[in-house]
């Protein structure tokens, strides 16, 4: 008469014990975090980029390390200078490329040329938090406020992540002026380093870039107009109503949670994983982004 309540215990404690021994995934740290591990960027440093066809794309700035190029940004913006351009290249592992090509629009009053070669910073006053791996690139690498960071000696430097933006220009002594933009949209090139200013990183909406047709002409440019996809307006998030500003937030680089997540990705024991890295790139652990509130 006791058999069947034995064997429910029996059954419910084998599955309280697989469950306490379920591994450790970088999903379950996240889902973990408690509130405080995410920040939500400042609304005048998200650039909202509304795309034909309904697709919005939300790009963070980093003002600390490329101010000139991200002000002229903030700048062409505020001027719905972008409104009418195209998304003009789509470089198949590399970078996909908006603005103006004809590189004939006049820019607005306010909006610097010729910026200085913003493609470093001081390390001094940086608050990095080092990534615990090796990297082939640079002595030092790690986070800063959610940036990925690579320091020499004295200098330190944004890297091309994927989905991280910089502004395209032409050959030395031209910096960009932030009138055309990319974004990685493949294996991190890392050798652009200090050669490009980065100003900052696309956090939602990255899918109506990545998934676009490749440009057939040469560097992955589009052949003709019809290709290209037009953008509608792009705005600060601070210009736009509160209803409609994007509820984003950053997994903060210097909270535990974040240290926990990198172990756990680079450490992989789950059910899938037969042997544990132990190392991973910095540009394979961009800080998470988290929508709504």
């Amino acid at each position: 008469m006791r058999t069947r309540p034995i064997f429910a215990l029996a059954i419910s404690l084998l599955l309280a014990a697989g469950a306490a021994a379920a591994p450790v995934t970088p999903a379950s740290v996240l889902a973990e975090a408690p509130a405080a591990a995410w920040i939500a960027p400042a609304p005048d440093d998200l650039l909202v980029m509304d795309l034909a066809g309904g697709k919005r794309v939300v790009i963070a700035l980093a003002p600390d390390f490329a101010p000139v190029h991200a002000a002229n940004i903030k700048a062409l913006a505020r001027a719905h200078w972008y409104d009418g351009l195209w998304i003009e290249r789509v470089q198949d592992n590399y970078v996909v490329q908006w603005g103006d090509p004809s590189e004939k629009k006049p820019l607005p009053a306010g909006v610097v040329a010729d910026p200085p070669a913003e493609y470093e910073r001081a390390a001094a006053g940086l608050a990095l938090t080092p990534h615990p791996y090796r990297d082939t690139f640079a002595d030092t690498v790690g986070f800063a406020a959610g940036w990925p960071v690579a320091e020499q000696g004295a200098q330190a430097w944004l890297t091309h992540c994927y989905g991280m933006v910089g502004v395209g220009r032409g050959n030395a002594p031209s910096t960009g002026s932030g009138a055309e933009l990319y974004a990685i949209i493949g294996h991190a090139p890392r050798a652009l380093d200090r050669n490009i200013a980065l100003v900052g990183r696309v956090l939602t909406g990255f899918e109506s870039m990545t998934a676009l047709p490749r440009g057939s002409e040469a560097m992955g440019f589009y052949k003709s107009v019809a290709e290209r996809l037009p953008i509608v307006q792009a705005r600060l998030a601070s210009e736009l109503p509160e209803a409609e500003r994007p509820r984003v937030r950053i997994l903060d680089t210097a909270s535990a949670t974040f240290a926990a997540w990198v172990k756990v990705r680079a450490n992989r024991q789950d059910d899938f994983y037969v042997r544990p890295a132990g190392a991973v790139d910095l540009c394979s652990v961009m800080p998470p982004v988290k929508e709504g509130d």
